[in-house]
């Protein structure tokens, strides 16, 4: 007779993994809110990406010298420049690239359906995981992508009815901003494991911090930094609460769960959106646009969900 002590144990449930990741969400989910905020001031996306980066930079520096005197101490060897070149090429895809096309998105199209179409990324990865890297991809993922683009279509429809065609130019800058964030997903989880979530998130920012400045420098003029204090304090906001806090949530939650178990955690960043949006900005929708939003995030919640389960 076996003793309880034979019994299998199930493996523990990475709850600090979800714990993370629905943190992240949740600050990213207030990003575009800030950002519309500063539009309405008049700044552009150039000088005001690269203030939010300039003002994350330092806890990105100091965090990842102490990241690396951490590795001297405990006596292990520090990562090859190999890695290093590595970790900044895909910091500069998933937080330079992929930033700025968001912020060039959020000039045309409302915060709530930003958000939304950010929110298919996990689809992409599962579409480039795929195509890209030999990852296997079942039916329910090809349905699943268009159910979730259905729903970005009555919403889109809706917005050019009463936008006009800046809601196309809008969608089509966020959707690359997805595609790009999809492609980082996939390149960065080899990378968290070879150099810790901590190191890989300091060298990716401070990558893309450094394009993001050297871009401005080239397009804009200096004095162009000189910002309203209003604009200070949101860029200041952005810098911290929906860039350097959710950043090292995202990447921590990435070292304990899958891409696609954290992008079911992401859920939450849609409503999160929809009801800041609605508090903050006065955004509305429409019944139609409600019909939108509810079918992309049940399919990409879905999904999600049973591909965890599997």
């Amino acid at each position: 007779m076996s003793s309880v002590s034979d019994a299998p144990v199930k493996p523990a449930v990475p709850l600090a993994g979800y714990a993370y990741g629905a943190a992240g969400a949740i600050l990213f989910a207030s990003k575009g809110i800030i950002i519309k905020l500063a539009y309405g001031e008049g700044i552009d996306p150039e000088t005001l990406l690269a203030l939010r980066m300039a003002f994350s930079l330092p806890f990105y520096l100091a965090i990842g010298a102490l990241a690396l005197r951490s590795m001297r101490v405990r006596g292990e060897a520090l990562p090859s420049f190999g890695i290093f070149a590595q970790s900044a090429a895909v910091g500069a895809l998933g937080y330079w690239f992929s930033s700025y096309v968001d912020f060039l998105g959020l000039q045309y199209i409302s915060a709530s359906f930003e958000r939304l179409i950010l929110f298919t990324y996990p689809l992409f990865v599962v579409l480039f995981g795929a195509l890209l890297f030999g990852q296997p991809i079942r039916l329910k993922a090809l349905w699943t992508f268009l159910i979730a683009y259905g729903g970005l279509a009555l919403i889109f429809m809706e917005g050019l009815a009463t936008v006009g065609t800046d809601v196309a130019r809008g969608a089509m800058f966020v959707g690359m901003a997805a595609i790009s964030f999809a492609l980082y997903q996939l390149m960065a989880r080899k990378l968290l494991n070879s150099i810790g979530s901590a190191l890989f998130t300091c060298v990716a920012m401070i990558s893309a911090s450094v394009l993001a400045l050297g871009q401005f420098a080239l397009v804009r003029p200096i004095a162009g930094l000189m910002v309203s204090p209003r604009v200070l304090m949101l860029s200041v906001l952005i810098a911290i609460g929906a860039t350097v806090v959710p950043t090292f949530l995202m990447n921590a939650a990435l070292k304990r769960i899958s891409a696609q178990a954290n992008s079911m955690i992401s859920t939450v960043s849609p409503v999160a959106t929809m009801v800041l949006a609605f508090f903050v900005l006065g955004e509305t929708a429409s019944p139609l646009e409600f019909t939108g939003a509810a079918l992309v995030m049940t399919s990409v919640g879905w999904f999600t969900l049973s591909d965890r389960r599997r």
